[in-house]
C-alpha cells in the first residue's frame, strides 16, 4: 500500500503525455496506417457489389444484342422457310453472276417499292447473312477433309448443311483414319454413314481411308507428305474445287488435325493445288468464345469473312448427326453438342500462299 503514490505519479505522467498534441497526432497517424478491419471488410464488400452490377449489367447487354443479332440475321436470310439459305443458292437466279459473293444479295433500283424493300436495304447496308460463302458456281464440288469419324459433325456441322442445301452443289468427305483408336473401327464406320446422311452427304460421296501409317492415335504424328498425297490424289480424281479443313490449331489442338492442315498447305505452297481449287480453313478460337453457343455470333459477325449460322431447328439436325456416334457419346460430349459455338457456328478464311508462308514460318519457328 505504501507504493500507491508512485502508481498514481505514473498514472498522471501518463494522462499527460495522452493528452499532448504530438501523441494524438501519432495515434491519429497509426489508425490511418492500420485501419479498422471491420471498415475494410465494408469497403471491399461496396465495391464487390459495385463491380458485380456492372458486370451484370454488361453480360445482360451483350446477351440482348447477340439474341437481337441471331433473330435480325435469319429475318434477313428469309429463315422462316426453314433452309436459312436464299434463292440465289439455288443456282437459279442469275443476275447475281457476277456479284462475288453468292451469299450477298444486291437490292434492285425499285427494291425500296417492294414489299422486301426494307430487308433488301438493310442486306446491302448491315450484311447480316446467315450464310456467307462463295457463289455455288464457285464451289458445284467441295471437299471436306478431316482426321476422324465425328469430326464432320463436332466441328463442320453449319457448313456442311449449308453446303448441301445448296442446289447443284456436291459435298465429298475424307476422312484420312477410320477411328480405330478403340477398336471400333467398323462400329465408327457405320455411325459415319449415318452421321453424314443425317447432313445430306450420300454414302457415295464418302473416302474413308485406312492407312496402316494414318492411326487414329493423337500420340503418332502423321508424316505431311502422306497425308498430303493422298488429299492430292482426292482432289484430283474427283475434280474438286474448293476444300475445308482445320487451321493451324486444329480447333482442338489434336495433332492429327492439326497434320491435316500442314499437309494441305503444303500442297498450296509446293503450287500443287489445281488453279481452279480454292483453300478454306476452319478458324480455332479461344475456350470462352468456343462455349459461348449463339453467343459468339457478335464476335463471329465481325470478325469473320465467310461463316455459316444456323437456326435451331437446323442445329438440331446437326446435333442428331452428333448423337449417330454412340461410341463416342462420353458425358462431356453431351455439355459439347449444347454449349459448344460449333454446333450452331463456322466461320471460314480463305487461305492463299502468302497465309501458308506466314504459317509455315511461325510453325518453324
Amino acid at each position: 500500500m505504501r507504493f500507491n503514490w508512485l502508481s498514481e505519479y505514473v498514472a498522471s505522467i501518463s494522462s499527460s503525455i495522452a493528452s499532448t498534441s504530438p501523441w494524438r497526432q501519432l495515434q491519429q497517424q497509426v489508425q490511418q496506417l492500420v485501419p479498422n478491419p471491420q471498415a475494410i471488410y465494408c469497403r471491399i464488400r461496396s465495391s464487390s457489389a459495385e463491380a458485380l452490377e456492372h458486370v451484370l449489367i454488361a453480360c445482360a447487354v451483350y446477351l440482348l444484342v447477340c439474341l437481337g443479332l441471331y433473330k435480325l440475321t435469319f429475318w434477313l436470310s428469309g429463315a422462316g422457310s426453314g433452309s436459312g439459305l436464299d434463292a440465289h443458292h439455288n443456282g437459279n437466279d442469275t443476275s447475281n453472276a457476277g456479284s462475288g459473293e453468292g451469299a450477298e444479295l444486291n437490292p434492285s433500283s425499285d427494291g425500296n417499292r417492294s414489299p422486301g424493300g426494307l430487308k433488301q436495304a438493310l442486306q446491302s447496308g448491315i450484311r447480316l447473312r446467315s450464310v456467307r460463302l462463295p457463289k455455288t458456281a464457285c464451289m458445284e464440288r467441295v471437299l471436306l477433309i478431316t482426321a476422324h469419324p465425328d469430326d464432320e459433325c463436332m466441328f463442320f456441322g453449319p457448313l456442311i448443311y449449308s453446303l448441301t442445301q445448296r442446289q447443284g452443289c456436291q459435298v465429298y468427305i475424307l476422312c484420312l483414319s477410320n477411328g480405330n483408336f478403340e477398336h471400333k473401327a467398323k462400329v465408327r464406320r457405320q455411325e459415319l454413314w449415318r452421321s453424314c446422311s443425317k447432313l445430306g452427304i450420300p454414302e457415295s460421296n464418302i473416302v474413308l481411308m485406312n492407312a496402316t501409317n494414318l492411326p487414329d492415335d493423337p500420340y503418332v504424328d502423321w508424316r505431311p507428305d502422306a497425308v498430303a498425297s493422298l488429299i492430292l490424289h482426292t482432289i484430283e480424281s474427283l475434280d474438286i474445287q474448293a476444300i475445308f479443313t482445320f487451321d493451324r490449331d486444329g480447333v482442338s489442338s489434336h495433332p492429327n488435325h492439326c497434320a491435316v492442315y500442314y499437309a494441305a498447305a503444303s500442297l498450296c505452297l509446293a503450287n500443287l493445288l489445281p488453279k481452279d481449287c480454292k483453300f478454306y480453313t476452319l478458324d480455332s478460337i479461344n475456350v470462352v468464345r468456343k462455349y459461348l453457343s449463339i453467343l459468339d455470333l457478335l464476335c463471329t459477325c465481325f470478325m469473320s469473312t465467310h461463316r455459316c449460322i444456323l437456326n435451331w431447328k437446323e442445329a438440331a439436325i446437326v446435333r442428331s448427326a452428333m448423337m449417330e456416334h454412340q461410341s463416342q457419346m462420353r458425358w462431356f460430349r453431351w455439355l459439347y453438342i449444347y454449349f459448344s459455338r460449333y454446333m450452331f457456328i463456322n466461320s471460314m478464311r480463305q487461305i492463299n500462299l502468302s497465309d501458308v508462308e506466314l504459317e509455315m514460318q511461325i510453325h518453324d519457328n
